[in-house]
């Protein structure tokens, strides 16, 4: 697949579901209940998120009281960067809240504030997949990606990032292939 077919992929078989997810966490009655579901892990469902449901419960119940003793200093913070390091400082030393449960906490409390990502988050899977591009560090500017990306918010280009990781890897794989062949179509190996 091209980018913009990825892209594209993304918008289609996964947009709806994560924006439907970012609802529920907007429209808690208080802050208290929405910084409940998001610390707790809670979908819409009523179930865990996936990719929380091997931390036991009374970690992120940990993490729940933690961040319910700082309510105020989480509805002060100006934007998502501001609010995703009070709650890294706040959670991330307990063990068992790696990058990845500190990035949805945050990004999940943030849709209740109505304040959202600016730069593109990375951890776990999306880290690899920003890898195909030679991006490095914890965030970035999603304006360095190709154009397709565009289309995305930031929140979605991390969320695209890790679930189509293998994808861009398999198109610059081809990508360099191509590119070898055209320099010279009769060699054999090519190194990329």
């Amino acid at each position: 697949m091209t980018v913009s077919e990825i892209v594209a992929d993304y918008i289609r078989e996964h947009r709806a579901n994560a924006r439907d997810e970012m609802r529920f966490y907007e429209i808690q009655r208080s802050p208290a209940k929405a910084i409940e579901k998001a610390a707790l892990c809670v979908l819409p469902s009523g179930k865990r998120h996936p990719h929380q449901h091997r931390i036991s419960g009374a970690v992120l119940e940990l993490a729940e009281v933690r961040l319910q003793e700082i309510q105020g200093q989480l509805k002060q913070a100006k934007n998502f960067d501001a609010l995703h390091r009070i709650i890294a400082e706040r959670i991330g030393s307990i063990p068992g809240i790696g990058t990845l449960t500190v990035y949805d906490i945050a990004h999940r409390i943030s849709a209740f504030f109505r304040i959202y990502p600016e730069l593109v988050y990375l951890h776990a899977g999306a880290r690899k997949g920003a890898a195909f591009w030679g991006i490095k560090g914890d965030a970035f500017d999603p304006g360095i990606l190709p154009k397709p990306f565009f289309r995305l918010q930031p929140y979605e280009i991390e969320d695209c990032l890790c679930l189509y990781k293998k994808d861009f890897g398999i198109e610059r794989a081809e990508r360099s292939i191509q590119a070898c062949a055209g320099k010279n179509p009769k060699k054999t190996r090519c190194h990329f």
